[in-house]
């Protein structure tokens, strides 16, 4: 049986821009943490809490995963294909995983290159 490849570090940071994208999507949609998650406080989203209360419960849920470090290229794209189906379907918000175009691109504005 073939090891499957640990996440690589480009997949790490389209992992880590998609929680930026989907957070900012999310806020933009009206769909602060109270409308999504608690209806008792108005909570913006961002990327962390996009990772802790979206993203991690499904990987908890379908892979028994504790850490996104544990994940493989193709365990991610299963959680994604999960997480985005459910806010379509719920939401009507759908986020694209980033290309590395895009990956490359945020890193020459971080940089200033």
């Amino acid at each position: 049986m073939d090891k499957e490849k640990i996440r690589t570090d480009k997949q790490n940071k389209a992992l880590h821009l998609y929680f930026t994208h989907l957070a900012e999507e999310l806020n933009n949609a009206g769909y602060d943490m109270r409308k999504t998650l608690k209806p008792s406080v108005d909570i913006p989203w961002n990327s962390k809490t996009v990772k802790e209360f979206l993203w991690r419960p499904v990987m908890k849920a379908q892979l028994g995963k504790e850490s996104t470090t544990e994940l493989t290229t193709k365990e991610i794209d299963l959680i994604f294909d999960t997480l985005n189906r459910h806010l379509s379907e719920k939401f009507g918000i759908s986020v694209a995983f980033p290309s590395i175009e895009e990956l490359m691109m945020e890193n020459r504005i971080k940089t200033g290159s």
